[in-house]
Order: structure tokens, then C-alpha cells, then sequence
């Protein structure tokens, strides 16, 4: 190994579509020598867009990684899709990383996804920087760009180049002191900057204030305490496309930015009879392995493939590993290090690196990696994925190719975190849920250009849930005499409703041995069971307690079966009494369309029952709407936003809440419920 741990820099890539992070790591490579000529999109030719579908689209899909070294260093960057449909591969990357890294399109500012990526990024608590691209496009009012940034993300986000000469150079406002820019006196950035990241070493800034001078051999480690400590986000300015500033930030993120021994590492815990307990980890080659899988990909050549950070330890080709809580290893015979689609066989992982390991079907999204056989399950704090919340049945399109299907989906699931897959037995669907309509076309897409499956796609039935709105009791005295043994369970219980979103809540109050404590959960399963298939209008049940607190036995027909039955009765009997609603989904929605368009739009939020709750003028002429609306409205939005912005709309969808449908809804769909009972 040609490197050490001290002497690798993981850098994750995010920000909103269209800002240029593929044409940036095309230009990193290029500026580090790695490749002899930048690849370009249009021209399908970028190291990582080499997906057959990234070449279609001309975007980016999924993540991809690209190792390489330049001078002593040796880069793991990560490149992003930024489009909102691909969030999820996208939030995988970040607990890879020491330094999350927000691309902003100079001609656009702050946008939708440059504020999310920014709020998961300072979640996970890694180290944030922005670079500001494309800043020799034409127009671009560097001072509002600026001002927008500090504004959204605070006071700490403060240059360490600036643009001059209209975008066509840079200037570094870090060490040098001298000249204007397109933002104004690089003494006063110089100041501004200086001043910000003194302020993490008390002797350091005693002695600026002595002088006023920050010697330039102390500013790389108070710069990487002050992103450690999110005192600063340094901000770059930067085109990719035209190699301005490129060069100057690699060597920056070479020589400022933390390495896995001084970055802060996610938390992994250990599940010690049903309490979590964190473990105590640390970049140490000479501790036992700890590993996480962040992404997982289907290769045509080489079959599944595990992208991993090694977070403590270091793996040698062939050591066997254990994964998760297996009982027994695996040995990785195949460790490589990733440029794009490009996989290059090597012989060991260490701290802080990022491997792929291939063919090992035990491997998934999130596993951990150990050198040391653990018998209570490891896992790694997680990044909390969007709900995906637009749905598709999806059926065969070719009688006896269901097999296959089903085997493409679980592979798509697998591969993306935001893909979730469910059935619908009372409808006989099979659903696949996404984060948009781009999201579900490029899966199916996928399924046909990768998998070579055709399906069909409809709109599946909306994920309604159940609830009830007060207390109340019901009772069940089953009692069955068929010739020979017969069947007797009494069970007496109460509902009640629980704070939206707790679930579902089982507590046995009985006392007495009235109901014998082998059969307690045996009521709590036909309990379970109308919970799956509803009790009013046929949809799962949430956000209740059921406290069962009386009953009889018989001494030899009392069966599992009979109180089984019994429980389920004595629920329905309940939930009858107690105000049961239909829930319906609603998501949280955010718009982005031209100005000429609010009022449309908000029209047609309306109009599907949607509220909107604020609105947010950009930099870039746009203007941002927030809302909500019922999942059950919004099937046809992306068409019809589409149709009043001309194409140049967005908007992102995600999970809110369940709320009460409307009563004709309610009505309409308890109407046509067979309950249980009566079949």
C-alpha cells in the first residue's frame, strides 16, 4: 500500500442537479493527472456516468466512486445524482465520508436540493465545504450568490478564493492578502476568514491579535479543527468546465481537509439483549476490522457488488470476515479499488479506505463488516431515507416471466435505498414506490435495458390506514361444539387511540389466570390478524392500544385456535365502537417552478385539496411553494406541472403524515368492506 491512513481524503460530491458535480470530478481527475483528457456528458464519455442508462438520460443515477492520487494523497470522491428522485443513493454516501462537499450553481444560488443536502450533511455531523461553480457563466451576480449562501447556512460559510476578472480566474484570499475581486478586497476575505478560524485555538489567537498576522504554516490545522468543530464551511469558487480554480482545490482539499484519523467517525452500536450500546471505535490499523456497506450495485460482469468504508482496522484479500451477526465467515477473495465502472483488483483495505468486494450474496445495504465473531447484531447509525410515497403496480407482461420480474425488482430494491417494494394481497398487487415519476421510469427503464423484463404498470390502490377516535370496549365469547373436543375462549378487552404515528400498542391486564398466560398470545395473534387486514373499511390498523383485561377458560376445550378467534372478534367488536376513521396519506410537497407560474400552481395545489404553507423567491427568477397534499391526488402532478411551466418545474414529494380522508371517502370504502367475520 503505497499510502496511509493520514493520507487519504473522502469527499462525497452533493448538491442540486445541474450544478456540475460530474464535470467537476471529470475535471479533478484530469487536474490530478489521472486521466489524459476530461470526458464530457453530452458526449457520454464522463467516468462516472458510465451506467447504460446515465448515458441515456445524460444525468447521473446513482452514485459513483472514483479513487485516485494525487501527489501523496489519495482521493475517494464521490460523485451524486442530484436530482430529488435519487436521494437515497445520494444519503449513502455521506456517512462515507469526512467531508460533505455542496456544489451550487453559480447562475442558480441556493436551490431546493443545495438545502437539504446542506441540513443531512450538518445532521450526520462530517465536515462541510461548497464549491461554487460554474462561475464564468454569464450574469452571475457574485455578491447575491454569496450573500445567499451566508444567509441560508450562516455566517461560517466565508471564501477561501474569490472569482476575478468576471469569473475567468480565481484568487486565494487564505494566504494571499493583495488586489480585488469580483467580490471585493481580498484583505478584508482574508480577514474574515482569518479571524473565524483563530477562534478554535486560544494561544493562536492570542498571538493574531499581537501581530495581526496568521502565519501560514498554522492555518492547515486550525482550518481542519474549525471544519471539525462546524466553526467554518470554506467556500471555493470554481468552473470545472473551464478548469478555473480546479487545481487550486484539490491541493486545498489535500492540504485543509481532515483525513479518517482526525474526522468524526458515525456511531456503530451493538444490540445487547434489547439494549443498544454504542462501540468504541477509532481509525487504528492494529484493532479489529469494523466495515459498513454503503451502496450495492449489480455488475454484468462480476454480479453483486459492495461498496464498503473501513472505519477501524484493516482487511487483507482473503481474511475471513464476518458479516453482521453471522455465525460464519466469508473470505473476500475479491477487494477492488473503483474508478466509475472501472474495477482494479488490490490486495488489502486500510483504515479509512473505500473498497469494493464482489460476489459475496451476504453482503447488503448497510451491513457491517467484522474481523471478530460477535453474537449480538452490530449496526451503524444511519441517515433516515425519504419515505418513498409514488407508487406502481407492477405486473407481467408475458405470462410466465412473474419469476424474473419478482427477481429484478428485489435487485433494483436492493441496489436502491428509496425503492421500497409491498403487496396488496385484498388487491392482488404487487407495488413498487419511489420517490418520483422519474424515479419509477428509469427502474422500469432499468428492468428492460438491464434485466430484459417487460411489465405492466397501473396505479395502485391508495395506502389507506385505520384508526379510531375513542375508548371503547368489546367482548367475544367464542364457543364451538362440533361431536368430540370443542372450542371455548372468552376474551374481554378495551381500544384506544394512540398519538398519530405510535403504531400499535398490546398490554395484557389480566389477572387471575382467568385467561391462562399460554393463551394470551394467542389473542394478541387474531388481534394482530385484523390489524393486517382492517376492521372497517379494509386497511391496516395504527395508532391504537389494546389492553385486554378479562376472559374465561375451559379447562378442556380452551384451544389456541379458539382464543385466537376470540381475540380477533372481541377487536372488531371493540373498534365498532370506538369512532373508527379512514387515514389517508399525505405528503409533504415542494415546488419549484418561474415566477409567472406561482399562481397556477398554487391553483392546482388547491384544487387537489392540497394547503400551502410558504413561498420563497430564489435567486434565479424561481420561486420555491411548500405544502402538503393527500398521496391520493398527486398521481398526474409531474404531467400537469409540466404542462403550466413549459417543462422547467420540479418539485419533491415525501412522506407527511396520515390525516382523516373526507367522509364521502370514508363512507364510500366502508361500504364496500367484507369484514372478516362475515365471510
Amino acid at each position: 500500500m503505497a499510502y496511509s491512513t493520514s493520507d487519504i481524503r473522502n469527499v462525497a460530491l452533493l448538491g442540486q442537479a445541474g450544478a456540475g458535480k460530474s464535470t467537476l470530478s471529470e475535471a479533478l481527475l484530469f487536474a490530478s493527472g489521472t486521466i489524459p483528457s476530461k470526458g464530457e456528458i453530452s458526449r457520454k464519455n464522463t467516468v462516472s456516468d458510465q451506467d447504460v442508462l446515465e448515458k441515456q438520460h445524460q444525468r447521473s443515477l446513482t452514485s459513483s466512486i472514483l479513487s485516485f492520487d494525487h501527489n501523496s494523497t489519495h482521493l475517494n470522491v464521490i460523485d451524486t445524482p442530484g436530482y430529488s428522485d435519487f436521494v437515497g443513493t445520494a444519503m449513502s454516501a455521506i456517512h462515507a465520508v469526512e467531508t460533505a462537499v455542496i456544489v451550487i450553481n453559480a447562475q442558480n444560488g441556493v436551490e431546493t436540493m443545495t438545502r437539504r443536502f446542506m441540513e443531512w450533511a450538518r445532521e450526520s455531523g462530517i465536515c462541510v465545504s461548497i464549491v461554487v461553480n460554474k462561475i464564468d457563466a454569464v450574469d452571475v451576480e457574485f455578491d447575491e450568490v454569496y450573500s445567499a449562501i451566508q444567509d441560508e447556512f450562516g455566517s461560517e460559510c466565508l471564501a477561501v478564493n474569490l472569482p476575478a476578472n468576471g469569473g475567468t480566474a480565481v484568487v486565494n484570499c487564505l494566504t494571499g492578502k493583495e488586489g480585488d475581486s469580483d467580490l471585493g478586497s481580498v484583505e478584508d476575505a482574508h480577514i474574515s476568514i482569518a479571524d473565524q478560524i483563530v477562534e478554535v485555538d486560544d494561544e493562536l489567537m492570542e498571538e493574531y491579535l499581537e501581530t495581526g498576522e496568521l502565519p501560514e504554516e498554522r492555518i492547515a490545522p486550525v482550518f481542519k479543527q474549525a471544519m471539525l468543530e462546524g466553526h467554518l464551511i470554506p467556500v471555493f469558487f470554481t468552473s470545472a468546465e473551464k478548469d478555473i480554480g480546479v487545481s487550486e482545490f484539490l491541493a486545498q482539499v489535500a492540504e485543509l481537509f481532515a483525513n479518517p484519523a482526525e474526522g468524526q467517525l458515525p456511531e456503530f452500536f451493538q444490540d445487547d439483549d434489547g439494549k443498544k450500546e454504542q462501540l468504541s471505535i477509532s481509525a487504528d490499523a492494529d484493532k479489529p476490522l469494523v466495515g459498513h456497506v454503503f451502496k450495492i450495485a449489480f455488475d454484468p460482469f462480476i454480479g453483486k457488488l459492495g461498496v464498503f468504508r473501513v472505519y477501524q482496522g484493516q482487511l487483507n484479500k482473503d481474511t475471513p470476515v464476518y458479516i453482521d451477526d453471522a455465525r460464519k465467515p466469508v473470505r473476500l477473495s475479491n477487494l477492488y479499488q473503483m474508478m466509475g465502472k472501472q474495477h482494479t483488483d488490490v490486495s488489502e483495505a486500510i483504515a479509512g479506505d473505500i473498497r469494493g468486494v464482489a460476489k459475496i450474496e451476504e453482503i447488503n445495504q448497510n451491513s457491517v463488516l467484522l474481523t471478530e465473531s460477535s453474537d449480538n447484531a452490530i449496526t451503524m447509525q444511519t441517515l433516515h431515507t425519504p419515505f418513498p410515497m409514488v407508487g406502481l403496480a407492477i405486473g407481467s407482461a408475458n405470462r410466465g416471466d412473474e419469476q424474473k420480474v419478482a427477481e429484478a425488482l428485489q435487485k433494483i430494491a436492493v441496489e436502491d435505498p428509496c425503492i421500497a417494494l409491498s403487496r396488496n394481497p385484498a388487491a392482488n398487487e404487487t407495488i413498487m414506490r419511489g420517490m418520483g415519476d422519474l424515479h419509477l421510469r428509469v427502474a422500469l427503464e432499468r428492468m428492460k435495458e438491464v434485466y430484459s423484463v417487460e411489465v405492466t404498470t397501473s396505479i395502485p390502490t391508495v395506502d389507506y390506514r385505520e384508526t379510531v377516535t375513542k375508548l371503547a370496549e368489546g367482548h367475544c365469547r367464542h364457543k364451538k361444539q362440533t361431536g368430540g373436543a370443542g372450542q371455548f375462549g372468552e376474551v374481554y378487552l378495551r381500544v384506544e387511540p394512540l398519538p398519530r404515528g405510535d403504531g400499535f400498542e398490546f398490554v395484557d391486564n389480566v389477572v387471575g389466570g382467568v385467561i391462562p398466560s399460554q393463551f394470551i398470545p394467542a389473542v394478541e395473534k387474531g388481534i394482530r390478524q385484523v390489524l393486517t387486514g382492517g376492521a372497517f373499511a379494509g386497511f391496516p390498523l395504527q395508532d391504537i392500544r389494546v389492553t385486554v383485561y378479562d376472559g374465561k377458560h375451559h379447562s378442556v376445550d380452551s384451544k389456541e385456535i379458539a382464543f385466537i378467534t376470540a381475540g380477533k372478534k372481541a377487536f372488531i367488536d371493540a373498534v365498532s365502537k370506538a369512532g373508527p376513521i379512514v387515514l389517508e396519506p399525505i405528503a409533504d410537497v415542494t415546488v419549484t417552478v418561474p415566477s409567472g407560474n406561482m399562481g397556477d400552481i398554487a391553483g392546482e395545489l388547491s384544487s387537489r385539496r392540497g394547503r400551502i404553507s410558504d413561498t420563497d423567491s430564489l435567486p434565479s427568477g424561481a420561486v420555491s411553494i411548500t405544502g402538503a397534499a393527500p398521496l391520493a391526488e398527486m398521481s398526474d402532478f409531474q404531467a400537469r406541472l409540466n404542462a403550466i411551466s413549459g417543462g422547467e418545474g420540479t418539485f419533491v414529494m415525501e412522506f407527511g403524515s396520515y390525516e382523516p380522508a373526507p367522509m364521502d371517502i370514508q363512507k364510500k370504502l366502508s361500504a364496500e368492506f367484507q369484514h372478516p367475520e362475515d365471510d
